[in-house]
């Protein structure tokens, strides 16, 4: 069965996003992306909220002579990368999404269902929050930058159900920046 994943950059403070709904402290030096490019090879599928998708539209219309090549890279690898868009706003989408014709719950099932290679990405956190509160998230991916912001949207729901982590590894970057990945700690059935 395929795994679902919760995967974005955090301020040390728990943050996705400062106050002002800026996140420019997340900008990737040449290690961190060289390691979200090499985490997008294990991703068959990506979830996405609207915010999020728009955000990402970057690289559907990059133009390619204006990138780098760890940039093109990531272009190649993202763009035809399976994507499911949720919104209540869009009517449509561009490149490889769709948008969700269900809940999310009933999409998760459904793609894990599914046969197919590499696990559920889950980007954004009203969409990881609704994920995590019907407990369907396996594994937290947090690239933790070495920042106070003070407020925005928060990495982790608020308001959450204890959830038991295993950890499973850990890195740290030339530029202070830690990776931390936990899987949830499932109990046995009695």
């Amino acid at each position: 069965m395929r795994s679902v994943t919760y995967s974005m950059g955090t301020s040390l403070d728990g943050y996705i996003v400062g106050p002002d709904g800026g996140f420019d402290w997340t900008a990737p030096d040449d290690g961190v992306f060289r390691f979200w490019i090499d985490e997008i090879r294990g991703v068959g599928v990506h979830l996405l909220g609207r915010r999020l998708y728009e955000t990402m539209l970057y690289w559907e219309t990059a133009d390619q002579d204006s990138l780098d090549d760890a940039e093109r890279e990531w272009a190649a690898l993202w763009n035809p990368l399976p994507k499911v868009v949720f919104s209540t706003t869009l009517s449509t989408v561009q490149g490889h999404a769709r948008l969700a014709s269900g809940g999310l719950a009933e999409e998760i099932e459904r793609l894990r269902a599914e046969p197919g290679e590499g696990d559920i990405a889950i980007g954004g956190a009203a969409l990881a929050a609704e994920a995590a509160a019907s407990g369907l998230i396996d594994e937290y991916q947090i690239m933790v930058y070495p920042v106070l912001v003070g407020g925005g949207t928060p990495f982790f729901p608020r308001h959450e159900r204890q959830v038991d982590l295993e950890l499973v590894e850990t890195r740290t970057f030339n530029s202070r920046v830690v990776y931390l990945r936990y899987r949830v700690a499932r109990q046995a059935a009695p």
